[in-house]
């Protein structure tokens, strides 16, 4: 009887092993659900994931990956949506003020990204320099990466910058050194004023910046259909 019921208990273990497995990607990273995530606000508002067009009255929307101009050439997101946790959210909300005292506003060409798009990224491009590994889910996935740039408020252009939005070259690093003092200058507005509120910018994009807190966010593979 004894053998018996240690049998019924190690196979119980491996069916709840196997379960697990399961639930991860070919990635072996299992990434957390819609039914998780609601959960998980009740326990920490700071998880909430904020709608910035509703939070930040006059932000602008350029999400290229709800069009086909973006690297991949193909249309990933099915809602032109931004979001991001609420502590980035609020600290974007005091970025957008003082730059517009500046006559300065933010172009946001993405922000909170379903894991699964992280998995496409990957497997269209596959070099972690520009696209993150989906092995450990980017910044994005977690609610707390940023794609953006500056536009001028009277005319609503974008600044000129070094590259243009997704250019996987060594121009559009932030230390590659720029010869027009115009580019120059407005770079490093941008950056100035994602530091000043808890950003740092990545190592081979001007345009995306992470939130210096995005350790203790989980990745998330929600859609912007379950968001609305």
């Amino acid at each position: 009887m004894r053998s018996g019921f240690c049998k019924l208990i190690l196979w119980l273990l491996i069916l709840s092993s196997t379960t697990q497995l399961g639930a991860q990607n070919k990635y072996g990273l299992k990434a957390t659900s819609f039914a998780e995530y609601k959960n998980s606000i009740k326990a920490n508002p700071e998880n909430q994931l904020v709608d910035l067009e509703k939070f930040i009255p006059g932000i602008v929307l350029d999400i290229r990956y709800a069009t086909e101009n973006n690297f991949t050439g193909e249309t990933i997101y099915t809602l032109a949506k931004a979001y991001a946790r609420r502590p980035v959210a609020e600290s974007l909300k005091k970025i957008h003020a003082e730059l517009k005292s500046q006559g300065l506003g933010i172009k946001i060409f993405d922000a909170y990204r379903p894991y699964k798009a992280t998995v496409k990224f990957y497997e269209v491009y596959g070099d972690t320099t520009y696209v993150a590994s989906p092995y450990r889910g980017s910044r994005h996935n977690r609610g707390c990466a940023l794609d953006l740039t500056l536009i001028n408020l009277k005319t609503g252009e974008e600044l000129k910058m070094p590259t243009g939005y997704d250019s996987f070259t060594k121009a559009a690093w932030p230390s590659t050194p720029v010869a027009d003092p115009v580019i120059k200058k407005n770079r490093q507005i941008l950056i100035q004023a994602m530091q000043n509120h808890g950003f740092r910018v990545n190592s081979s994009e001007w345009w995306h910046f992470d939130f210096i807190g995005w350790k203790k966010f989980d990745v998330l593979d929600i859609d912007f259909e379950e968001l609305e």
